[in-house]
């Protein structure tokens, strides 16, 4: 599908395309009303300020469709498609890497009730992993936010891979 085509679907059938890309209501209802999108590069500003900040109850819905990073996403769910494509660019995991990471989510999901999200795409895993020990120092108010600003870049990608 093209721009074109996205911008001339009906409201709820671009919403229905927007919710594996980011499944909060207020997201898909913001980027689907402001079609017709004059270029893809509005179209993605949209997608990743449209609805900034995203609550806290929005964050931990989204989080519902994301698994831990490094480990494959099940199903045949368009979001588990995504998720995949998304960590393919990791590779195969060194067992050092492998393992720091195994450690850095359970450590994670202990102080912050939740799996560590993080924009896979365009990042090598020690970059991941760096990222993963970095925030693990953060504040559950500044984790949150982080959070929230990672499922914004997600989306955004998501909604442009499916888009070109």
């Amino acid at each position: 599908m093209d721009l074109e085509e996205f911008n001339s679907l009906p409201a709820e059938q671009a919403r229905s395309l927007l919710r594996p890309c980011l499944d909060v209501e207020r997201w898909t209802e913001v980027v689907s009303a402001g079609r017709p999108y004059d270029d893809l590069d509005r179209c993605l500003e949209a997608a990743r300020t449209g609805a900034h900040p995203l609550t806290s109850e929005e964050i931990e819905a989204a989080m519902a469709h994301h698994p831990r990073i490094g480990e494959r996403a099940g199903g045949d769910s368009v979001e588990a498609t995504h998720s995949r494509r998304e960590q393919a660019g990791l590779g195969e995991l060194g067992d050092t890497v492998r393992t720091r990471l195994a450690e850095g989510n359970i450590a994670y999901e202990q102080r912050f009730g939740r799996v560590f999200l993080i924009r896979a795409a365009g990042r090598s895993s020690e970059e991941i992993l760096a990222e993963l020990e970095r925030r693990l120092e953060n504040s559950a108010e500044q984790e949150l936010a982080e959070t929230g600003e990672q499922l914004e870049q997600i989306a955004a990608l998501r909604l442009e891979g499916m888009l070109r």
